[in-house]
């Protein structure tokens, strides 16, 4: 046992991730298998002399397809409304002064499920028009990925203001003739800027209710010569109160979903 433990220890994380990798392809290629619908590749992994260049393009595909998984992560946030939502939520613990309350673990898998209905109909989009063509062997990964762009930068392009996404085209010195012509590298960080200004736009309005209770509280308090006691104490449930009987979160959740339709 103090051996396993030992060997457990020198394991880094990104041997882990790879290692969850291997084992979320190959959960798929079982799924897939077991309901008889996709005929999907066998996928082996070793050094050896190449039989031609089919070989050497096919294992350029995979490692390509294990970077992408790697860096999963950061795609979701950089391209979907994770941050947006996250950083609302966020602003809505703070305005309320409960600190740790909703748990970190709550908001952002709340974040992350309210992302996948938001996404949802751009990845189906995806899936249809990209993902499923090239699991049946119709179109090559080239295609498939260029048509996996398609409904991705329409999303982005819905949610970008116009002047961030002017100031990247200079930047770079790009004229695109359309909007199918904007490149992803220009587009996702003037989607970002984007969306971190809606966010913290939201946030404002947020604080300013919360902000308005606070300062009646400590009015109060102040008149009635109990300046010793901290606000805080009075104001935190009275925001509560305040942010229950308007059925805050409701109201919150549904804001943020009508701003992507």
């Amino acid at each position: 046992m103090k051996l396993i433990k030992n060997k457990l220890r020198q394991i880094d994380s990104k041997t882990l991730l790879r290692l969850l990798a291997v084992v979320s392809v190959a959960a798929l290629a079982c799924l897939a298998l077991s309901q008889g619908k996709v005929q999907v590749p066998s996928v082996n992994i070793g050094l050896g002399p190449s039989k031609g260049a089919n070989d050497v393009s096919s294992s350029l595909q995979i490692l390509a397809l294990l970077t992408v998984l790697s860096i999963a992560p950061a795609i979701l946030i950089l391209t979907t409304a994770f941050s947006r939502i996250i950083i609302i939520f966020s602003f809505v613990r703070s305005a309320l002064g409960t600190q740790n309350i909703p748990p970190n673990q709550v908001i952002v898998g709340l974040s992350l499920f309210l992302t996948f209905f938001v996404m949802a109909p751009t990845y189906e989009k995806i899936h249809s028009q990209a993902l499923q063509p090239y699991l049946n062997k119709k179109i090559t990964m080239d295609q498939a990925f260029e048509r996996a762009q398609k409904p991705l930068r329409e999303f982005m392009l819905k949610n970008t203001y116009e002047k961030d996404l002017v100031l990247f085209l200079d930047i770079r010195g790009e004229k695109p003739k359309t909007r199918d012509d904007v490149s992803l590298i220009t587009l996702i960080p003037a989607f970002v800027i984007s969306e971190l200004k809606t966010a913290f736009i939201i946030g404002f309005y947020i604080f300013v209710p919360f902000v308005v209770v606070d300062l009646i509280v400590a009015s109060a308090l102040m008149s009635m010569g109990m300046m010793m006691m901290p606000p805080i104490v009075v104001s935190l449930p009275a925001k509560l109160l305040v942010f229950i009987l308007a059925d805050g979160w409701s109201i919150l959740v549904s804001a943020v979903l009508s701003g992507y339709r």
